[in-house]
């Protein structure tokens, strides 16, 4: 007989967060690690929630910018990562920033202590059979567990190279120099947004490319070849001048109306999100470093003024076409015993991986005590990130994504755009204490 209410593989941000809250829920939990038993190729220790990257937490401001406003619903909702967070923080000006050791040690002791929660140095490799589990294990799953989460989804709903695209706002976009049309006119002629460009505007574009500095893979992503459907837009540019014209960038079927001409390349942009407020770069996975990408795509007609909800991106990464699989509340749908949470959902970003963590945790623990929870309100900070990864998205195109504001629902018209971000805030606030409230969800004490 299991010793144990619920089973959660992998202890990362979401791990740790999702075991958390199901602990102060009165419920008892098996955490899995494998660090302990055997390293990963970028975590240092086997501390719970180690950062492997970056100590930041990005931006805390909670009144203008999306992901301060994700960390203050954490914090009312009593997260594990926020507190310890909040406890080891050191300078960053607006930003929150944390000492990486001290955090990851508080929240592998706050675990530790918890008499509801067991701790297990173990490798997983197959998915459980039955009984709940929340599956946590983050970017660098380990194969033989990929596997089976490949052969549980289907191959091809699981990405192990992520090949991201530029995305912007839609409201950002220059609609007196771009416009709507599907090649060849198919479809209902508004799946795309078109930039026209010269042929100077377009070879200087190209050379910007090759040009452009650029990042580098990590060590252990160099044995992870790339292949035509990922190819970075600057690999493509140096095969020749020609070939992005005869590739993403070919105009093709396309006429400005402005001028009744092809235009010599055209840049397109498809719709990324069902509210239609995000729009990716169609075939632009890029490694140009961020500032380069800003710089040089606001140089394509119609981007001047680009505002970028993220930017593009092509590294080693195994997420789930969460869409696609999982229903509302994280569940597999083929498996609903099971559900996703943390970066293998799709989702970007410690706090992003901590947010679906809390709501997995929060999840299981309303379906144990057999009680509905219903989901956050999409205009929240939390409900926003959890309506793109479970439905949102287009299962065509995901891409892990960061908590911005272009997945909230639009204000509506006559909004100025200077009181954009603190009416979406104040309606986020509101929404989350009715949810709340109506939920009956009680805040766990800090850790």
């Amino acid at each position: 007989m299991a010793m144990h209410d619920i089973h959660i593989i992998g202890g990362g941000l979401a791990g740790s967060e999702a075991a958390w809250q199901l602990a102060e829920a009165g419920r008892k939990v098996r955490l899995s690690e494998m660090r302990g038993v055997e390293a990963t190729p970028a975590h240092q220790t086997d501390a719970l929630a180690e950062l492997v990257c970056s100590n930041s937490f990005r931006s805390d401001d909670a009144e203008s910018n999306a992901v301060g406003l994700l960390h203050a619903e954490l914090r009312a909702l009593g997260s594990l990562i926020m507190a310890a967070a909040d406890r080891h923080r050191v300078p960053a000006g607006s930003a929150l920033a944390v000492d990486r050791d001290g955090f990851a040690a508080a929240v592998t002791a706050a675990l530790a202590a918890h008499p509801n929660v067991t701790i297990v140095r173990e490798r997983i490799d197959a998915l459980p059979a039955d009984g709940p589990a929340i599956i946590a294990t983050g970017p660098l799953t380990a194969s033989a567990l990929a596997s089976a989460i490949g052969a549980a989804t289907g191959l091809e709903s699981l990405a192990f190279f992520d090949a991201i695209a530029p995305i912007v706002h839609r409201e950002s976009i220059d609609m007196d120099v771009a416009w709507f049309q599907s090649r060849w006119d198919k479809g209902d002629g508004r799946d795309y947004i078109n930039c026209p460009l010269d042929r100077d505007q377009y070879l200087a574009f190209v050379q910007g490319l090759i040009d452009g500095e650029k990042t580098v893979f990590r060590e252990w992503e160099t044995d992870t070849p790339y292949f035509e459907g990922c190819m970075p837009i600057e690999v493509m540019a140096a095969r020749g001048p020609e070939t992005l014209r005869h590739g993403p960038m070919k105009p093709f079927g396309l006429r400005d109306p402005r001028t009744g001409r092809r235009p010599y390349a055209v840049v397109q942009l498809r719709q990324d999100n069902a509210l239609g407020t995000l729009w990716n770069i169609v075939g632009f996975q890029t490694k140009l470093r961020h500032a380069e990408q800003v710089r040089l795509f606001r140089t394509i007609p119609g981007l001047d003024r680009a505002e970028f909800a993220r930017l593009g991106g092509l590294h080693r990464n195994t997420f789930i076409n969460a869409p696609q699989l999982l229903d509302g509340s994280l569940r597999l749908r083929r498996a609903p015993h099971l559900r996703f949470a943390g970066q293998i959902t799709g989702c970007e970003g410690y706090v992003e991986s901590a947010a679906i963590g809390l709501l997995a945790g929060r999840f299981a623990a309303a379906e144990l005590d057999g009680r509905p929870l219903g989901s956050p309100p999409q205009t929240t900070a939390l409900g926003a990130l959890l309506g793109h990864i479970t439905g949102g998205a287009d299962p065509t195109s995901y891409q892990p994504m960061n908590v911005n504001f272009g997945l909230f629902p639009p204000l509506g018209d006559g909004v100025k755009k200077a009181e954009r971000k603190a009416l979406l805030t104040a309606r986020a606030r509101a929404d989350l204490a009715q949810w709340m409230a109506a939920s009956a969800l009680r805040q766990p004490e800090p850790a």
